[in-house]
């Protein structure tokens, strides 16, 4: 694709295009490609947030293009009660790649979609309606998703949906909640949290919802051992579990669910983003009881997507290809290699408070004074866009009450090299900012 009018392509988006609260890259993206972005005038970008956290094996993956190629001329989409091989093949595969006594999936189109009907779910078998979230949890922006969420969005949108409540997040760089050593205490903080949970409740708890890394919320990883209490905790309430692992899931922390690496498995897994590759594909995953459970109790969920050939034909080639590939294992080797790189910054550069996150899934949390603490939001602002005029893409997230945190976040398919160059851009970037501004 040649150059564009970048001045003629802003008028036009001022005039046409509505604003829905996040502010426009200045950047115009002509083409993509792998790991690489390139704008309107040919320059090439590391994509270290795979699109949007969703593009797992990079932009144009050969074989996805040849798979939507292939059914967007044969078989595209259908009348939603008209199931078909793709999505037969889809639910299959997954279930032999769930753990057990996870198997019945359908397939939506985005996160929200799938939160939203997963605690609908939760709802219909239970009989109950309340719904515990993270404080700082991210689970959509549609009603029932958006009542869950706590990190973005919430203000000046009106009623959220009755029975929500907000548990404390696992925040370790940040936690009031601290042993005498220093470390902190998450048990104790857990009691807290259950303690404000059962007062607050009025005896209909559903489900818990969580992300397994807390991504928007500043990629808050969970303590060892944290999880499999939190899930006893759960069960002594009868309440379900569900995990949205619309960023983790499908291999990108080392395992093809994140929560696999607690050891627990999930009443119901949400799963989006990665699954499609870019391309819009979600899932709802559960056990045959909780399906019977809702059958019974009337559960409808009908869009107009509901169940496509054409996603669902891409998200089989997607776990076909993180099978084959070794996918999980390039996870965990480039996710060392970026831990690794990342500490060094942190070692050089005093504004870096901390690096959390598991494969290649990181985030680096920004700091504008280093003995408070206190967060740093601008300067990470700063450094974002610095990496981006050098040729880094990377996510910065600046909520209430926390520093800039980068999410770095760029396909598997990422190459030794590709993850060195990024880190040589963040090292330019930190210290250009470092020596320009003042901080």
């Amino acid at each position: 694709m040649g150059s564009i009018d970048v001045s003629n392509f802003w008028q036009k988006a001022d005039k046409y295009l509505m604003t829905t609260g996040v502010p426009f890259s200045p950047v115009v993206i002509t083409r993509a490609k792998g790991t690489r972005l390139f704008d309107s005038s040919g320059r090439s970008i590391l994509d270290f947030t795979s699109g949007q956290m969703s593009s797992l094996l990079g932009h144009s993956h050969p074989e996805i293009v040849e798979v939507v190629k292939q059914y967007v001329s044969e078989l595209d989409h259908l009348l939603s009660n008209m199931i078909s091989h793709p999505v037969i093949d889809l639910a299959e595969r997954l279930a032999k790649v769930l753990p057990a006594p996870l198997q019945k999936s359908f397939f939506l189109n985005t996160g929200s979609e799938s939160t939203e009907a997963a605690i609908k779910m939760a709802k219909y078998y239970t009989g109950n309606f309340e719904i515990v979230a993270f404080a700082a949890s991210y689970h959509g922006l549609t009603q029932g998703s958006g009542s869950a969420t706590y990190s973005a969005g919430r203000k000046r949108g009106g009623p959220c949906t009755p029975g929500q409540l907000a548990f404390p997040a696992p925040y370790a760089y940040r936690s009031p909640f601290r042993k005498a050593d220093g470390s902190y205490d998450w048990e104790t903080e857990m009691d807290y949290g259950w303690a404000m949970i059962d007062r607050q409740s009025v005896g209909s708890l559903a489900a818990f919802i969580m992300e397994p890394i807390l991504s928007t919320g500043g990629i808050l990883d969970l303590p060892e051992g944290y999880m499999q209490r939190m899930v006893a905790e759960c069960k002594k309430r009868n309440m379900l579990v569900i995990m949205d692992e619309a960023q983790t899931g499908v291999g990108r922390t080392g395992h093809m669910f994140a929560f696999e690496n607690d050891g627990i498995v999930p009443d119901i897994l949400s799963l989006s983003k990665t699954l499609g590759c870019g391309l819009p594909l979600a899932s709802v995953s559960t056990t045959a009881e909780i399906e019977r459970g809702c059958k019974e109790a009337g559960f409808l969920w009908l869009t107009t997507h509901l169940n496509d050939p054409l996603t669902a034909a891409v998200g089989n080639k997607v776990l076909e290809i993180v099978e084959r590939d070794g996918i999980c294992r390039r996870a965990t080797e480039r996710g060392e290699q970026l831990r690794k790189g990342l500490l060094k910054l942190k070692e050089k550069y005093w504004c870096i408070g901390d690096v959390r996150g598991r494969g290649l899934l990181q985030g680096i949390e920004i700091i504008a004074d280093a003995q408070t603490r206190a967060p740093g939001p601008d300067l990470g602002q700063a450094v974002s866009d610095r990496a981006m005029a050098c040729g880094l893409s990377c996510n910065i997230v600046n909520l209430p009450g926390m520093g800039g945190v980068f999410r770095l976040a760029p396909p598997v398919t990422v190459t030794a090299d590709e993850i060195e160059e990024g880190l040589q851009v963040l090292d330019e970037a930190f210290g250009y900012v470092l020596k320009t501004q003042k901080v």
